[in-house]
């Protein structure tokens, strides 16, 4: 973290309320990301140095990406690789546009250097995404690296109703990006959670494969470069884990999407066991590990113990230790075949690897 950021920038950005001041950064962004020129010169500062990584048929110039839950409209899509990040998780997005969660439901545990967030899926809808995602590529500022789709569940479906209301998402947006995660680990939905069980998770999984179908290369708008023999380390975002697809060339080789599913830090490595069990029959093509916590950390600060005690999911870095087991968890039980996107507390190169 350079002395400029630390002494001038994030004084300015912490001294307002963090939901506003989230959506004045991502409407800046949104403004630079239109201008080519501009963009380029924030890369010249700025851009990793390659460090390619392949994983479900997709090849990566780096391993660390942007996690879902800060662009979750696409609002600035093209920016994401000029800052460095080898791809964009995007969303989440839900197939019903809602606000989310009253505020105020972002709150900074700054000595601990973490975040409760209730935001409760905010976004415009999986329609709306689509549009936005066709804009970009039509104003020719589609980023160079793979882009992926947060799918949530809407506020307003049953939960008996969750694999319609998924699979809704995933037709709507699958031909508009690279690969897809399947997020039912947020705490922020009513009983969300529920739906990592093993059966309910089936059901899911089962309805987005039964829309899975192959797409032509010339119906395929998606950039991510595919190779048809995928291998090798799997992306990060914050985090790298390093593994194979499960079984040959996998379903991403014959023009399917790869869908992967995200799972909650709070699980027991039993019910982790029980989602990995869906691995083969449902074709997941990799986890990522782990969305945000409902523990909290002990603390003698008042300030802190006040922020702890809001409702919501709680990230950043006391969330890494717990993150890191279960991905540690979750490579052993797959003999480190099955690619994991590691979430969770990652502020430095040591962090990630």
């Amino acid at each position: 973290m350079s002395w400029f950021y630390r002494a001038l920038v994030r004084p300015a950005l912490f001294a307002e309320d963090p939901d506003e001041m989230h959506h004045r950064t991502l409407a800046t962004l949104r403004c630079l990301s239109r201008h080519e020129t501009l963009c380029e010169a924030l890369a010249t500062f700025l851009a990793a140095p390659p460090l390619p990584v392949e994983a479900f048929g997709l090849k990566f110039p780096n391993p660390v990406g942007l996690a879902a839950g800060l662009d979750k409209d696409a609002a600035a899509l093209p920016i994401w690789p000029a800052l460095g990040f080898g791809f964009s998780e995007l969303g989440g997005v839900t197939w019903h546009a809602q606000s989310g969660q009253p505020t105020p439901r972002l709150f900074r545990a700054v000595a601990d250097a973490a975040l409760i967030n209730r935001m409760g899926f905010n976004n415009a809808g999986a329609e709306a995404m689509a549009g936005q995602l066709a804009e970009w590529r039509a104003l020719g500022r589609w980023p160079n690296h793979p882009v992926g789709l947060n799918l949530g569940k809407s506020k307003i479906t049953p939960l008996e109703q969750a694999p319609r209301d998924y699979a809704c998402s995933f037709r709507q947006l699958r031909a508009q990006a690279d690969f897809f995660v399947v997020n039912v680990s947020s705490p922020n939905t009513p009983n969300l959670r529920q739906l990592q069980d093993k059966a309910a998770l089936d059901e899911i999984l089962a309805a987005l494969q039964e829309v899975n179908q192959p797409v032509s290369r010339g119906d395929d708008p998606g950039t991510g470069d595919r190779k048809e023999e995928p291998g090798g380390t799997s992306p990060g975002a914050a985090a790298t884990g390093t593994g194979r697809p499960p079984t040959g060339d996998g379903p991403w080789a014959t023009g399917r999407k790869p869908i992967l599913v995200k799972v909650a830090p709070d699980l027991s490595f039993a019910a982790l066991d029980d989602i990995l069990e869906l691995v083969v029959p449902r074709e997941i093509a990799g986890i990522v590990a782990t969305n945000t916590t409902l523990s909290r950390p002990t603390s003698a600060s008042a300030d802190l113990r006040r922020v702890y005690a809001e409702a919501g999911g709680l990230s950043g870095k006391p969330l890494r230790a717990r993150s890191t087991e279960v991905i540690r968890h979750l490579c052993r039980q797959t003999q480190g075949r099955l690619p994991i996107i590691g979430v969770g507390g990652i502020f430095n190169a040591a962090d990630a690897w």
